[in-house]
């Protein structure tokens, strides 16, 4: 499973944690301007945006699991299990498949106002890319400097939602996670109030107790509640980059405590941020812990090939002494 987060202190920053019980060798992906992305319903795929982001090369398509294209605008996909439904080709609308999406819209708008725009009048068919790689059950977050929003392939289209805390995690939907978060209301970064009884005196006995309550667990609906409560609360005093890895890192997966049937665990595999201002990809993974980063705009925008670097490698300690 999964958790995005758009950050806005500062600056805005925006990324993911893809938690998975694998990986097919993931790479921070730059697609330049004249690369040739082709989709089965669209023409004009010679002249796009430059996009970068986490992808799998395949057939001479980058399958993007997110991205930030040069205009700063960002996208995640993350899984829908159960809730996602995708319809054959529909009249009148963008018909795209759930592997076109983030190119799709990465690659042709500019903000999130175009991206808004274009997803409105966007269906999300059941096209699989190939027998290796089934249409896998998605919603998506997208983002720029100003804001972000939610897409949702739902029983009647793309519903789009906006965000306003800046989270998305998997099912269910993001309406029912909004509404949760009602549960939670009398959580709080200050110190809480007895109100227990007037006929008894009570005092915190430790700093912190105003996040009683907060769950703790790996659930999708947990982690979107724990990302919400840091997102919303948290406070970046210079090393803004640091702030939201250590926000994301309120819902990492720890290998072994998710196990999943036939004893697979699943991990939080990878954690990146964009950045939409600077055109930087930071990112770090489970078995590396070091931030490492791509600038976009120091690639030639302009070319017609691919440039990938590796994100996975051993476990990196520096020694002071």
């Amino acid at each position: 499973m999964c958790t995005a987060v758009f950050m806005k202190n500062k600056s805005a920053l925006f990324g993911r944690n893809l938690d998975l019980e694998y990986h097919y060798d993931e790479k921070i992906t730059f697609v330049p301007r004249n690369f040739p992305l082709v989709f089965k319903n669209f023409s004009g795929e010679k002249e796009h945006f430059s996009i970068i982001g986490t992808a799998i090369f395949e057939k001479g398509f980058p399958l993007f699991y997110d991205g930030m294209n040069e205009h700063g605008l960002c996208a995640a996909g993350l899984n829908f299990p159960g809730e996602a439904v995708y319809l054959p080709e529909r009249e009148g609308f963008y018909n795209a498949a759930s592997f076109e999406l983030i190119p799709r819209i990465l690659g042709f708008c500019k903000n999130l106002r175009e991206a808004k725009a274009v997803l409105e009048k966007t269906n999300i068919t059941d096209r699989n890319f190939s027998e290796r790689f089934s249409a896998t059950p998605l919603h998506w977050i997208f983002a720029d400097k100003t804001g972000c929003i939610a897409a949702e392939p739902l029983g009647n289209g793309l519903k789009i939602s906006e965000n306003p805390v800046g989270v998305l995690a998997n099912s269910p939907d993001f309406e029912f996670q909004m509404k949760n978060l009602e549960n939670y209301l009398n959580v709080s970064p200050a110190e809480p109030e007895s109100r227990f009884s007037e006929k008894i005196k009570l005092e915190p006995y430790s700093r912190g107790m105003g996040g009683i309550g907060l769950p703790g667990d790996f659930s999708s609906a947990s982690r979107f509640i724990r990302a919400a409560f840091a997102n919303c609360n948290s406070v970046s005093e210079g090393a803004e980059v640091s702030q939201f890895f250590h926000v994301l890192g309120y819902t990492e997966q720890i290998n072994g405590c998710v196990r999943l049937p036939g004893g697979k665990l699943e991990k939080t595999v990878y954690s990146n941020c964009f950045d939409p201002e600077k055109g930087i990809c930071y990112w770090k993974t489970y078995e590396n812990s070091r931030i490492r980063a791509v600038d976009m705009r120091k690639e030639n925008p302009c070319g017609d090939e691919i440039k990938t670097f590796p994100m996975f490698s051993a476990e990196d300690i520096e020694f002071l002494n």
